[in-house]
C-alpha cells in the first residue's frame, strides 16, 4: 500500500478540479482522519470496518496501520479514483472493494466500525427521489425531500452498525441547523447511538475546494442510555484537545464542550445552541421576529439573463420602459443602508440591468417577438418557468420596504427602500405587519435593524458556511429573535425615531450607537 497522505495530493494534482467535484471530492485532512479512527478503535471487538465513501482509502490506511487483521469492505462510484484505490491496496488481501452504489446495496451487513467522508450531494443531484424511498422503506422513518446526500449515508450507517459497533462520520454542519435536518437529528437521537459531535468554528475551512463547514460526529450501538457531547473547536489543530474525551475522560482543557441527556435535545430546533454562546440570553422580552414583520424571499425569475434588462438592451429589443418593472437585480448595485430614487436612476444611466420584463397582457409587437425568441431558446421549459402560466408571468412580490443580505460575511445588511422598487432574490423581502400594530412603524423597525444589537441576535439563527460565510432563509429570519420594541415607553420610541432620522439625513454612526445604548438601557439582562 502507499503510505501516508501522498496518494491524496498526487490525485489532486493529476485529476482537475471539475472531475473532483462532479464527484463530491474532497479528502479528509490525516489529523480529521486519525482521530475519527481512534473512535473506532476504541472498540475492543473491532474486526470488520465498512468505508462507504472510498475515496484513496485514507481511513482504511491509518487503521490497519494500528490492527493489520482488519477486514475491510469499500464502496466507491467513480472508475477514476476506483481504479487508484484498487492499485493502492493491491497487495491488502482483507480489503475487499466494489464500484457500487453505498445507498443501494449492503443493506443485509453489519459492522463493527463504519468511518466515512461521505460526498456532499444537494437533493436536486443525486437520485433523490428514488434513494429517499429506499431509506425510508428500510428505516421505517419519514425524511424531508430536501436531504443532503451526506445525512442520508449517515444515518443508513448508523441502521448497520452491529452490537458494540462504532460508526464516525465527518460532515458539514449544515443539517444540525436546516430545516431538512430536523426528522435526520430526530432518528439520530431515537437510535440512541449519537455520542459525541465534534463542531469545527464556522470560520474554518477544513476541506480544501468546498465552502463548507465541518463536524465530526460520533455513533455508538453500545446499549448505553448516556449523554451527547458537544465540542467546538477552532482550528484542525485543536483536534488534540479531544482526544480525551474519545478516551472516555471528562475533561478537556481549552476546548468549548458541552455535555446533554437526550431528553435535553430537541431536533426540531437549531442544535447550534448547543454548542455555541447564544447572543440573545444577554437580553430579556425577546419575540419571534414574525410578531412584527415577515421575511419572504426575493422574486425568482427562473432565467435571469432573459428576464432583466438595462436601456441597452430595452432599445436592442424595442421594448419600452411600459413594460419593464424598476427592480435592484444584484446585492453589488446597492451601497449603504439607503436606496434611493437618484441611486436607482444612476444605474440606471450607468447601464446596470435594473429592469424586470413585464408581458403578461402585452399585445406590443417587439415584446412578443421577444417572447417567441424565449420559446426558441426554451426559456419556458426551464425548472421555474415550466411551472409558471404563462411562463413568462413574475412571481406577484410588492415591492418591500425593507431589503435584507442573504448572504454575508460582516453581519447582516438590511437596506431601506426609498426608491419603492422590487428586488430578486439577492436580497429577501420585509414587509411590516401594519394591522396588528399601530405603535409600530416601518422606521422605527429599521432603526432597531440597524443595530449591532439587532444582528448580534439574528446571528443565533444563521446558517454557516465555511471561511465565516452566513446565510440566511426567510425562515431563519422569521424564526429568530428580536426585542420586543413594543414594550418600550412612548418617549423611548420617539428618541429611536429622532435618532434614526437624524441618521438618515446625516449617516454618522453616532447616532445608531445611541439606538444601540437605548435599546441595551431597556433590555439588557
Amino acid at each position: 500500500m502507499v503510505a501516508g497522505s501522498t496518494i491524496e495530493n498526487s490525485y489532486s494534482k493529476e485529476v482537475p478540479l471539475e472531475h473532483r467535484k462532479k464527484f463530491a471530492q474532497f479528502f479528509t485532512p490525516r489529523p480529521v482522519a486519525e482521530l475519527m479512527a481512534k473512535w473506532l478503535l476504541g472498540n475492543p471487538k473491532l474486526e470488520s470496518v465498512l468505508e462507504p465513501a472510498f475515496g484513496l482509502g485514507i481511513f482504511s490506511r491509518i487503521l490497519l496501520a494500528e490492527k493489520k487483521g482488519l477486514k475491510i469492505k469499500g464502496f466507491e462510484i467513480d472508475n477514476l479514483i476506483f481504479g487508484k484505490a484498487e492499485e493502492a491496496f493491491s497487495t491488502a488481501d482483507n480489503v475487499a472493494l466494489y464500484l457500487e452504489d453505498y445507498m443501494y446495496n449492503d443493506w443485509e451487513h453489519r459492522y463493527d466500525g463504519i468511518i466515512c467522508n461521505p460526498p456532499y450531494f444537494k437533493f436536486h443531484d443525486y437520485d433523490n427521489k428514488n434513494v429517499l424511498s429506499e431509506m425510508e422503506r428500510r428505516l421505517k422513518c419519514k425524511l424531508n425531500g430536501f436531504c443532503n446526500l451526506y445525512a442520508l449515508f449517515l444515518l443508513k450507517s448508523v441502521y448497520q452498525l452491529k452490537p458494540g459497533g462504532r460508526c464516525a462520520y465527518v460532515v458539514p454542519s449544515e443539517f444540525m441547523n436546516s430545516d431538512y435536518g430536523k426528522l435526520v437529528k430526530s432518528y439520530l437521537i431515537q437510535s440512541g447511538t449519537l455520542r459525541h459531535i465534534i463542531v469545527f468554528d464556522f470560520e474554518e475551512n477544513v476541506f480544501e475546494d468546498a465552502l463548507t463547514t465541518a463536524s465530526i460526529i460520533l455513533c455508538a450501538n453500545d446499549g448505553t442510555s448516556g449523554r451527547l457531547r458537544f465540542t467546538n473547536i477552532r482550528s484542525v489543530a485543536e483536534l488534540s484537545l479531544v482526544y480525551e474525551l474519545i478516551e472516555g475522560k471528562s475533561v478537556v482543557n481549552g476546548a468549548c464542550s458541552r455535555s446533554y441527556s437526550f431528553s435535553e435535545i430537541d431536533s426540531a430546533v437549531k442544535w447550534k445552541r448547543y454548542y455555541q454562546v447564544q447572543n440573545g440570553n444577554g437580553f430579556r422580552d425577546l419575540v419571534p421576529f414574525s410578531t412584527y414583520a415577515r421575511v419572504v424571499r426575493g422574486i425568482a425569475t427562473g432565467a435571469n439573463s432573459y428576464f432583466t434588462f438595462n436601456l441597452s438592451k430595452a432599445r436592442d429589443h424595442g421594448i419600452s420602459e411600459k413594460y419593464l418593472l424598476p427592480c435592484i437585480c444584484r446585492a453589488a448595485d446597492v451601497q449603504g443602508h439607503f436606496f434611493t430614487e437618484g441611486d436607482f436612476e444612476w444605474l440606471k444611466e450607468e447601464g446596470k440591468n435594473v429592469f424586470l420584463l413585464n408581458a403578461v397582457d402585452a399585445e406590443d409587437k417587439h415584446v412578443l417577438n421577444y417572447l417567441k425568441k424565449g420559446e426558441t431558446e426554451e426559456i419556458h421549459k426551464k425548472f421555474l418557468t415550466a411551472s409558471r402560466h404563462p411562463w413568462y408571468a413574475l412571481e406577484k412580490r410588492p415591492p418591500a420596504p425593507i431589503w435584507v443580505s442573504v448572504f454575508n460575511r460582516s453581519g447582516l445588511r438590511f437596506i431601506r427602500n426609498e426608491a419603492g422598487i422590487r428586488n430578486l432574490t439577492t436580497f429577501h423581502c420585509i414587509y411590516l405587519q401594519e394591522n396588528l400594530f399601530s405603535n409600530i412603524t416601518v422606521d422605527l423597525l429599521f432603526a432597531y435593524l440597524l443595530t449591532d444589537t439587532a444582528r448580534l441576535i439574528f446571528e443565533d439563527n444563521c446558517r454557516e458556511y465555511g471561511n465565516g460565510l452566513q446565510k440566511f432563509e426567510p425562515n431563519d429570519l422569521n424564526k429568530g429573535k428580536l426585542l420586543d420594541i413594543g414594550k418600550l415607553p412612548h418617549n423611548a420610541r420617539a428618541e429611536m425615531l429622532s435618532l434614526y432620522h437624524s441618521y438618515s439625513e446625516q449617516k454618522d454612526r453616532q447616532f445608531v450607537e445611541k439606538i444601540d445604548n437605548l435599546l441595551l438601557e431597556h433590555f439588557a439582562c
